[in-house]
């Protein structure tokens, strides 16, 4: 197995993974407004919108992922976008479909080249379609920070057992605990986690894999000294979302 040199083939070495809950039938709504207006405006200060997803078991819960290259441009990214013209254009709109944004992981991966593949390449709007894959996120939670456990689960039981299944590694990461330096958007503080996502091309495979309640089949492992609650997501990606269950494994666990 190569390990790559991380400085080539990492991808936002900080990561936010943002679970949105919205008004009933709103979530299309907002889907529409993000992919049109909050792509490419935030793209162009710096921000890297890595995905966003439906979830399959919530129909009122949005959830996105945001990159940046370090803690740094990260404030400085965030507060050219809010305070710029495309946000106060169309934050009302946006904030009128929220119940609730404060669900924020602030992530870093668990090895320096088990982030996201550089590769992703996001649709244009107008060759957007219909997609039928599906993204698996698995949130851990742990008593205490173990990253080299988390290590070995990873590449000795965990990547076997989804390409086993079909699926790729998309990337696994822990809890990123440098303070939050944009704290007009809330961060959770309350949990070190262990997060993985797997990609599956296959949306039938996804399901017969992961329950409509969010449990894993036994053909998943588990990670050690794992703690309560286990959160399990199965997302499907919107038309333009640059993640989605066909991309690249991370380039930590490439062959």
């Amino acid at each position: 197995m190569a390990v790559l040199d991380d400085r080539e083939v990492s991808l936002s070495p900080i990561v936010e993974l943002r679970q949105y809950i919205l008004h009933p039938r709103k979530r299309d709504v907002l889907i529409d407004l993000f992919d049109r207006e909050f792509i490419e405006t935030q793209e162009a200060l710096g921000l890297r919108v890595i995905g966003q997803f439906r979830d399959l078991d919530d129909a009122d819960r949005f959830v996105w992922l945001r990159g940046f290259h370090d803690m740094e441009r990260r404030g400085e990214g965030l507060r050219a976008f809010y305070d710029g013209p495309v946000w106060r254009e169309h934050r009302a709109a946006a904030n009128a479909t929220m119940i609730d944004s404060d669900n924020v992981l602030l992530l870093r991966p668990a090895r320096p080249a088990s982030g996201f593949s550089p590769d992703l390449v996001r649709p244009e709007p107008a060759g957007a379609g219909v997609r039928e894959d599906v993204v698996v996120a698995a949130v851990h939670h742990f008593a205490g920070r173990r990253v080299e456990a988390v290590v070995d689960f990873v590449e000795g039981a965990l990547r076997p057992a989804l390409l086993a299944l079909g699926a790729n590694l998309l990337g696994y990461f822990v809890t990123e605990d440098t303070p939050n330096n944009f704290p007009p958007l809330p961060v959770r503080e309350d949990a070190e986690v262990f997060v993985w996502f797997a990609g599956f091309a296959d949306a039938a495979a996804a399901e017969r894999e992961v329950r409509g309640d969010g449990e894993l089949s036994g053909s998943i492992p588990t990670p050690p000294a794992a703690g309560a609650p286990l959160q399990v997501l199965r997302l499907l990606p919107t038309s333009r979302s640059a993640l989605n269950g066909s991309s690249r494994a991370c380039a930590t666990l490439r062959d």
